[in-house]
Formats: structure tokens, C-alpha cells, sequence
């Protein structure tokens, strides 16, 4: 059996037990095409208002640490893998096949060959990375904890699965290709060992809102258009608005200007009772068209609703508890939020039903003023609500984007992020 000359060198160089690295990538993946690239670096995070991919693999962390500088290490390794991975490259300074071989590889090796596919990761960080549930400050970071980062409340109709919510740190990481988003935080959870373990993981397809105004609407499970309106990275003034954090809004987290708020909810849907529904009833639940997507008060989807037109007797043609009045800005004082969610489907329950539904994820510049009222607005009136129970719930802070030579959140350590 032959070595390649790095490879040998590699073996000379480390000790069969020796801990694998965790430097920026040398290997570049030959075939990985520029077009299905996205950079890593800049202002933001990508994977925010990047045009959505068709994949999703989220998960939540719990940090198993008591040491601060084991935390900025980690976000140190993942910051270069990340970037290795967004860039079509291999994990570490050898990759899956030319390290040790003593030693386990660096990378996992199961996206050698695939594209790229657009891969974007997302980082962000929870309440509890600032302030434990006991109010204990772990790495220091208590004064530096965001006003608008407080756990979700419970809202009401809530049936919420504590190891499914809620995290110190998550990663989120979308692709055109299922096997390339798995493979990102499966390295990504592998680096975490002895600093941090994985809470609670999503995988999630087919994207249920378009980021890009030159996406087309896709489909619910529920067989629905979703997030028609929402906000798209072309709308640079209402991403200002309602989506990046600005310097005034928070002087004690100044070290979040730039970045955003994230709430994932994990969104069952009773599936086997929507299927048995009257078509003229599911209309009415969303007051939509089914087909084309348009309002119940006429035009076509992008068609602003009309809640004034009139149905049968005195009713009006798109009910007041149907979910695109009750989601709509006009019913919210004008309140809109960046949706980026995925259809799931996780096997069937223990009553034989399918366990499926919505992994609701959506970007937003204040949580407590946008979110909060909007949902809890949708949890007392939406008659969707009889088709849908929420599971699980989280929120965290993402931070801004990075520079090559800084790692993601390092304005929160006092470090320079950008």
C-alpha cells in the first residue's frame, strides 16, 4: 500500500493518539463551482437573506464548559471549519483522507465529491449562554446580554417539549443538498467535544418561504403558499427596519449592531384531520386561494388582501379568524419579520400518526416587539390552531458577520467581529 507524500509526512509528524486539528482547510474540493459558493464571510451571517435552499440540519447546544476561553476556542474552530465547509472545502489542515492514520480524520468525508450546494451556516446565541436558570453568569457575559433576549413566553395552546427547545449556542445550516447540510454540523458537533454537547437537532425540506423576490412562493404542508409577504433581501429598507439590529437599539449590546434575532419553533401539524377537511373550510382557515395563493378578496398572490369585502350575509369574504388576516402587518401595527422555515417529517407517532409539520424559523431586529405580539395574537384567535400544536421553541441572538481573522461573536468577548 502506497502513502501520499503528505500523508507520510503526516504520519511522521503525529503520534498515533494525537488530537486532530482543527486549522483552516487546505483542501480544496476540485469540482466545487464557484456559482454554488456562498461566502462565509461579510456584514451578516449568511444564511439569513441568502435565497433559502431547499435543505435545512438545525441544532441547539448546551455548553458543558466553565471556562471562558474554552468557549472563544470553540467559536474560534468553528468559525474556520465553517468557512472551509461554505468554501467547498475540507475540514482541518488534512481533511477526511490524508491525515494519520493513526488517527481519526479530520473531516467526516461523507460530502467528498458533492457540490458546495450553496451551503450556508448560521450561528447564534441563547439566553442561557449569559445567565443560567439559576441567574449564574458562566463565562462572564451577564452585562452583555441583549434587552430582547429573554426566554419566548408560553404561549397559549403551547404543548412545548423541554428537549426540544431552548440552547446556549445553535448552528443552522441550509443547502441545496440534504447530505451536505448533515455533514456541516455533524463537523461542527464533533468540534464541540468536551466544550459543548448537542441539546436538540432538526433536519428540515423543502423551504417554506422564498428570501428572494426572484424565488417563488413554495407550498406547507398543508398544501398552502407560504410567507407571500415576506420580507426579501431586495427590501434593503425594510431589512433595516425589521430585521438587522441598529446601533440605538441596545447600548448595552452594542456588540449586536449588525446581526439579528432568530425564534425556531417546532410546529406539529395534524395532518391525518387537515387531509379529512372540506377544501371550502382549509380556504377559510388560511383565507387563501389553495391553487394560485391569492386572498379570498380577490387577485392574484401578491394581491394585498382585503378585509373589508363582504362574503355571504354579513360576514366578510376572508374570515376574522383566518390566519392571513390575523398574520397580516395591518393587524400587528405594521409588524413584519424575515420567515425561513422548512417542511419536517420525523417518522410517525406513537399513535400511528405521521409526526410532521413546520420547523418555523424567522429573522427578526426585536423579538420582544415583533414576535411576541404576533404570536400571541395567532395563538388566541387563529383558527389554524385546530390543526397545529407548537412543540418546541427557542431564541437566540446572531450575531454579525465576520472578517477573515476573526471568529463569529467575537464583539461579544470583546474582540473585533467585523
Amino acid at each position: 500500500m502506497s502513502l501520499s507524500r503528505r500523508r507520510f509526512l503526516a504520519v511522521a509528524g503525529a503520534s498515533a493518539a494525537g488530537a486532530a486539528l482543527t486549522l483552516p482547510a487546505c483542501n480544496d474540493v476540485s469540482d466545487a463551482a464557484a456559482d454554488d459558493l456562498v461566502d462565509f464571510y461579510g456584514a451578516h451571517q449568511a444564511g439569513i437573506i441568502t435565497p433559502a435552499q431547499d435543505h435545512m440540519h438545525f441544532a441547539a447546544f448546551d455548553v458543558t464548559t466553565t471556562s471562558r476561553d474554552d468557549l472563544i476556542g470553540l467559536l474560534q474552530r468553528w468559525t474556520a471549519a465553517a468557512a472551509a465547509m461554505c468554501a467547498g472545502q475540507e475540514v482541518g489542515e488534512f481533511g477526511a483522507t490524508d491525515g494519520p492514520l493513526l488517527a481519526p480524520p479530520e473531516d467526516t468525508g461523507e460530502a467528498l465529491g458533492l457540490s458546495a450546494g450553496h451551503l450556508t451556516i448560521t450561528f447564534g446565541f441563547g439566553p442561557s449562554l449569559f445567565a443560567d436558570a439559576d441567574g449564574n453568569d458562566r463565562f462572564g457575559l451577564v452585562d452583555r446580554r441583549p434587552r430582547a433576549l429573554e426566554p419566548l413566553p408560553h404561549f397559549p395552546g403551547d404543548d412545548l417539549d423541554a428537549n426540544r427547545s431552548d440552547g446556549d449556542l445553535c448552528i443552522q445550516a441550509c443547502a441545496d443538498d440534504p447530505q451536505v447540510a448533515v455533514h456541516a454540523v455533524r463537523n461542527l458537533s464533533r468540534l464541540a467535544f468536551g466544550v459543548a454537547a448537542l441539546r436538540w437537532s432538526q433536519l428540515g425540506f423543502g423551504r417554506t418561504s422564498s428570501t428572494s423576490s426572484a424565488q417563488q412562493t413554495p407550498r406547507n404542508l398543508f398544501g398552502f403558499k407560504d410567507g407571500t409577504a415576506n420580507v426579501t433581501a431586495e427590501q434593503t429598507e425594510a431589512l433595516d427596519e425589521f430585521v438587522w439590529v441598529q446601533p440605538t437599539d441596545d447600548p448595552a449590546a452594542a456588540w449586536l449592531t449588525g446581526g439579528s434575532y432568530l425564534v425556531a419553533r417546532r410546529i406539529s401539524m395534524h395532518i391525518e384531520t387537515w387531509d379529512r377537511t372540506s377544501l371550502q373550510e382549509q380556504e377559510a382557515v388560511f383565507g387563501r386561494d389553495k391553487r394560485n395563493g391569492a386572498p379570498l378578496s380577490g387577485g392574484d398572490e401578491f394581491t394585498a388582501p382585503d378585509f373589508s369585502v363582504a362574503g355571504t350575509g354579513d360576514t366578510p369574504i376572508i374570515p376574522t379568524d383566518a390566519h392571513v388576516r390575523l398574520a397580516h402587518p395591518t393587524t400587528n401595527n405594521g409588524v413584519r419579520i424575515l420567515r425561513r422555515g422548512y417542511n419536517f417529517t420525523d417518522g410517525s407517532t406513537d399513535l400511528g400518526y405521521l409526526d410532521a409539520g413546520l420547523f418555523f424559523v424567522a429573522f427578526m431586529r426585536d423579538p420582544v416587539q415583533q414576535f411576541v405580539p404576533l404570536q400571541t395574537n395567532l395563538a388566541r384567535h387563529d383558527t389554524l390552531n385546530e390543526y397545529i400544536v407548537h412543540r418546541g421553541s427557542a431564541l437566540f441572538a446572531v450575531p454579525a458577520g465576520v472578517t477573515e481573522g476573526s471568529y463569529v461573536g467575537a464583539a461579544l468577548f470583546g474582540g473585533v467581529d467585523g
